[in-house]
């Protein structure tokens, strides 16, 4: 014959009447009727085989068993109550989604997030990363930084880091290949490029040297490398494969550290960088987050 298992919702109510030695106690806290509460333990016995209560003039007392029993399944049943509230705990929390590329989330943002759990340590945050950046306002409520120029956006963007570069390396590229003191030198070296639509819309080694009036010649590009990240191009640069273009904001806490150094002018495009965009309709949460985000560009400026 096989086993009968034990409906594992009654043990709540087995649980109950063993913590107040009442059945009438337990239904009033379950929001059952006494009669249902006796009828459960008396099926939670029968399919034991033991009497799990001794039945007194007032109320009722564990038996030996029961006390074996109660032990074991006061800590299950409080375990899973325990979970149960977490998980609504985590689905009731606020959050608020922020979409951004690659290189902003991974040099920028992500650097700094602590400073904004500390500050809110109620607020979740999704950061969705994408090479593929919608340019207007959300209206799902999420928060974008994208990059562009000025007229691409409305009067509601906040421009939070303007578009200043300067060629990067790691000492030991410099100690090899340079000094690159005289700006045309730098079309001699080995370039690490970041491979993007056409026409770039932000400065590559090509409008770079255009704006310094430099020409390169065509074998001088042989040996370069691309990549279609800009991260790996940093990663690139740091060891020592060649010379990149370092957007200040991105990098300079490289160049703080002195894992990367400046080896050429620095130029800039006021009129582009990267651009906040809030949502549509703004919560208080997406609110919370584009403050922070002004404030922490806002503190990287040098006036």
């Amino acid at each position: 014959m096989a086993e009968r298992s034990v409906d594992l919702g009654w043990l709540r109510i087995f649980v109950e009447v063993g913590r107040s030695g009442s059945l009438s106690s337990a239904a009033a806290s379950l929001g059952l009727t006494q009669p249902a509460v006796s009828y459960q333990i008396r099926r939670i016995e029968e399919q034991m085989g033991v009497a799990l209560f001794h039945r007194q003039h007032r109320g009722v007392e564990l038996s030996s068993e029961g006390r074996r029993l109660f032990e074991i399944v006061e800590k299950a049943v409080g375990g899973v109550d325990s979970l149960v509230r977490s998980f609504r705990a985590e689905a009731e929390r606020p959050a608020v989604r922020l979409r951004t590329d690659y290189a902003f989330s991974a040099l920028w943002l992500i650097p700094r997030m602590h400073r904004f759990r500390l500050l809110h340590p109620e607020l979740d945050i999704q950061i969705v990363a994408t090479q593929r950046q919608e340019r207007g306002h959300s209206d799902s409520g999420d928060v974008a930084v994208v990059f562009g120029a000025r007229d691409e956006f409305g009067p509601e963007a906040a421009l939070l880091l303007p578009e200043k570069v300067a060629p990067i390396c790691a000492q030991g590229f410099v100690d090899k290949y340079g000094p690159f003191g005289d700006p045309s030198s730098l079309a001699r070296a080995t370039l690490v490029h970041l491979d993007t639509e056409t026409p770039s819309p932000w400065f590559d080694w090509k409008s770079y040297f255009a704006e310094l009036g430099i020409s390169r010649d065509a074998y001088a590009g042989h040996g370069d490398l691309r990549f279609n990240t800009y991260s790996l191009v940093v990663q690139a640069a740091i060891g020592e494969q060649g010379l990149a273009l370092g957007w200040m904001g991105l990098v300079d806490s490289l160049l703080a550290g002195r894992m990367l150094v400046t080896a050429g002018p620095v130029l800039d495009a006021p009129n582009r960088g990267y651009w906040l965009l809030p949502p549509k309709l703004q919560s208080v949460h997406a609110e919370r987050l584009t403050e922070w985000l002004v404030r922490e560009a806002a503190a990287m400026s040098p006036g």
